[in-house]
């Protein structure tokens, strides 16, 4: 399902919700399309408007301010665009660099995604044990980042240039 990116009055990144919400907000009032899909079209009887891909709450919604993004594997996946970080190959699983058994833990700096045969190879050893040097080091993203690269790679390719520019 398409997922709609909705930003907040003051053009800050809320949320994502579905298509069919993001018309319904549109179809309400409470929201305006800042930029949509260009071949996709939501019809119904009286109702002809381009498929939102950006929308823009019309009055603004007070959030409590989040210093970091909550860790999940999903998170880590789609930080690291679901490529292993020994090899670069298609990654299924998520690597803890320092392993738990070692007293590493569920963190966004000490975990990466990676391809099953590594993350089996490496086992229960640090990368430097292993010889498998990481070839890009974790980060924590900001929550606005990792909201923004909860979209898809044509999706976020698609946003408008000041908006895709911090999820870069």
């Amino acid at each position: 399902m398409r997922e709609t990116l909705v930003l907040n009055a003051s053009f800050e990144p809320l949320s994502t919700v579905t298509l069919n919400r993001a018309v319904v907000l549109v179809l309400q009032d409470k929201a305006v399309v800042e930029s949509a899909h260009p071949e996709l079209r939501m019809r119904g009887a009286a109702v002809d408007i381009p498929a939102p891909r950006v929308i823009r709450l019309c009055r603004y919604v007070r959030v409590p301010f989040r210093r970091q993004a909550p860790w999940s594997r999903r998170g880590v996946l789609v930080r690291d665009r679901h490529r292993c970080a020994y090899c670069g190959r298609r990654a299924t699983t998520v690597d803890h660099v320092v392993p738990r058994s070692r007293g590493g833990g569920d963190t966004w700096l000490n975990t990466v995604a990676s391809c099953a045969e590594d993350n089996h190879r490496k086992a229960d050893r640090t990368p430097e044990q292993a010889g498998m040097p990481l070839l890009r080091q974790p980060f924590e993203p900001t929550p606005a980042d990792a909201m923004l690269l909860t979209l898809g790679r044509d999706d976020l390719a698609a946003l408008p240039d000041w908006l895709s520019q911090t999820a870069a």
